[in-house]
């Protein structure tokens, strides 16, 4: 190949991989903004993370049962247990709160509800007894039960079908 054809082939290059950094338009769809919209949805949690102050005011302002996972980022079984409990608050939406509290990030609210081991479920319901409430005699809320470690989410329907609207007691958790 020849001085000048080598030149040639050269500018010829240079001047194709210019366009390669001309600017581009971008192209937005409405198929690209509704994949956007979805994956924004996904974001949202039926069983969202929350803070100590926004569970006592969870505790405080009753409207539906409540049921909490109290776990940590570095705990295994809660890990396993965390889709368990998403797909538990997906099934009883709108029918009870779940909510989500890290114990590392609450060390005071963990040690008001008495979190000794992880993950730890705690079922509440609002007090009956009305009148011990208004007077400070009783707490707004009522614990129906604490559990200690991990379970799937048949066993969470079950048990806040029978702690909150009269199911069957389960037999077997898993």
């Amino acid at each position: 190949m020849s001085p000048q054809s080598l030149l040639l082939a050269i500018m010829a290059i240079a001047s194709y991989s210019a366009s390669a950094f001309a600017p581009v338009t971008p192209y937005t769809s409405k198929t690209s903004t509704t994949t956007t919209q979805l994956k924004m949805a996904e974001e949202i949690k039926a069983a969202p993370m929350v803070t100590g102050e926004q569970l006592e005011t969870m505790l405080q302002e009753w409207d539906t049962p409540l049921v909490v996972d109290a776990y940590a980022t570095w705990c295994g079984p809660c890990l396993l247990m965390s889709p368990e409990f998403e797909a538990a608050a997906k099934d009883l939406e709108g029918k009870v709160r779940f909510v989500k509290l890290d114990t590392d990030l609450e060390p005071q609210m963990a040690g008001r509800l008495g979190i000794m081991g992880l993950p730890t479920l705690l079922f509440l319901d609002k007090n009956d007894d009305m009148e011990a409430v208004e007077q400070g005699k009783a707490p707004m809320a009522v614990l129906k039960e604490r559990i200690e470690g991990a379970l799937r989410k048949d066993s969470i329907v079950d048990l806040a079908n029978y702690h909150f609207f009269g199911g069957p007691m389960p037999t077997q958790l898993s």
